[in-house]
């Protein structure tokens, strides 16, 4: 008698197997291996009354059922086993393996299925952040939706082979600033411009930097009383399609916030107005039981760290790093030095990812940095260290052209800078930690 047993899927913490013909799922929600075995029974093709009821049933048709019961159970105490390990040698060194890009069109959701197959998961990547803004067919808010985005079953697909390869799969929808970049306006803006903090400053006819005005990206006033109706709607929907445990909210580079023309926010402190949006937009996502996810570059002084404007503040919100709830989680990013800025991060209190783009030997800099600080903190400090993410601030399409384009060089360890190049020697280096 040969018994069938052929994997299906796999997500974070679940197992999947069939077995005569019957699925199960083994998490690590089964506590007791009593469970295990009424599932099994469950399960079972030949009711199990029926066997010790004493029924006439053919000798070959009990034992197939019996060892069918027997292997079914042994799965699943097999999987509640795993579950309740210990980490791997990789995932103790670097929690967060991820990669930040922008979502894919929904012409090229097909091909980027498979790079998440082909090329993401094999290098043990683990988180995969989408920048989806308003590229998504809305319908709580269909004024802000792209018709010509992905749609829920585009995202679907992108949940299916994330969830089957152990990717934790975030959405990402720049909140506060990034409102608009050189002479374009962003969705929100178009649709509501009486949310721009800005509304004094015209778009010129040609754009350049710097500016009289100082326009980089126009922001959203937080202070508006009509604006957390249409945005908050929109961060639940799109994470309820990704079927996310967290949100990106972006919230860099925001040059304008509380500015002195403003009705609202004008002449109030600058710290407190960014901890606020944060306070709230952190509270909103966990009535679903969602972790909020941010950019650093705010949280940090640009004047005493010598960071500059960019990479940190120059108007006033560094302060609060410490106004903020201690359970969201930062993504650091520098792209030409190894700024140990993680370590503040983390000495007040919060998870963070140090994030790389272009430059490999900044980026492999960066994750020794990572490992080391997490080996060498005291137990307090130590998770608080979390990983990498690499960052693609071009869209999908141009960086797989060109990924594929350097993996299919005999030397892509050269010392030309690309996001593709970065990723190909910072995943190279991070497959070196994953060694007893």
């Amino acid at each position: 008698m040969k018994i069938g047993l052929r994997r299906l899927k796999s997500s974070r913490g679940v197992l999947a197997r069939s077995v005569g013909g019957a699925t199960i799922q083994a998490t690590g929600a089964w506590p007791v291996a009593s469970r295990f075995w009424g599932r099994a029974l469950r399960f079972s093709p030949v009711p199990f009354p029926a066997i010790v009821a004493g029924e006439m049933l053919l000798p070959r048709v009990f034992l197939k059922n019996l060892f069918e019961r027997i292997a079914l159970a042994g799965l699943c105490l097999l999987a509640w086993g795993r579950s309740q390990g210990t980490e791997g040698p990789l995932d103790k060194a670097l929690p967060v393996r991820g990669l930040c890009i922008s979502a894919p069109n929904p012409s090229q959701v097909d091909g980027f299925v498979q790079f998440i197959a082909e090329e993401l998961a094999p290098r043990s990547v683990n988180t995969l952040i989408l920048r989806v803004d308003f590229n998504y067919q809305y319908a709580s808010r269909p004024e802000l939706a792209t018709e010509s985005g992905l749609s829920k079953a585009d995202v679907k697909k992108l949940v299916e082979v994330c969830r089957t390869n152990h990717l934790r799969l975030i959405p990402q929808i720049n909140l506060l600033g990034h409102q608009s970049w050189q002479r374009t306006t962003g969705k929100l803006l178009q649709v509501y411009p009486e949310f721009d903090e800005t509304p004094w400053v015209k778009t010129p006819e040609k754009y350049s930097w710097p500016n009289p005005d100082g326009l980089y990206c126009r922001s959203y006033c937080p202070l508006h009383p009509k604006v957390h109706e249409v945005i908050l709607p929109v961060v639940d929907e799109i994470c309820e399609a990704f079927e996310t445990d967290a949100f990106h909210a972006g919230m860099d580079e925001v040059f304008y916030l509380g500015e002195t023309k403003c009705p609202r926010c004008g002449g109030k402190d600058k710290a407190e107005l960014f901890a606020n949006e944060i306070r709230l937009l952190r509270d909103h996502l966990q009535t679903h039981h969602r972790q909020l996810w941010i950019w650093g570059d705010r949280l940090l002084d640009g004047k005493t760290s010598g960071m500059g404007e960019w990479e940190a503040s120059a108007n006033g919100t560094a302060r609060a790093i410490d106004l903020v709830p201690k359970d969201i989680f930062i993504c650091d990013w520098h792209y030409e030095r190894a700024d140990p800025s993680a370590v503040y991060f983390a000495m007040k209190g919060l998870k963070v990812a140090t994030c790389p783009w272009t430059n490999p030997r900044t980026a492999i800099q960066q994750l020794h940095d990572q490992v080391r600080f997490r080996e060498q903190s005291a137990p307090a400090m130590r998770d608080r260290f979390q990983g990498i993410v690499q960052t693609v601030w071009s869209d999908a399409g141009s960086f797989l052209r060109d990924y594929y384009a350097v993996r299919q060089k005999p030397d892509p360890k050269t010392a030309e800078k690309s996001a593709a190049r970065c990723f190909l020697q910072l995943f190279a280096e991070v497959k070196t930690l994953n060694s007893p």
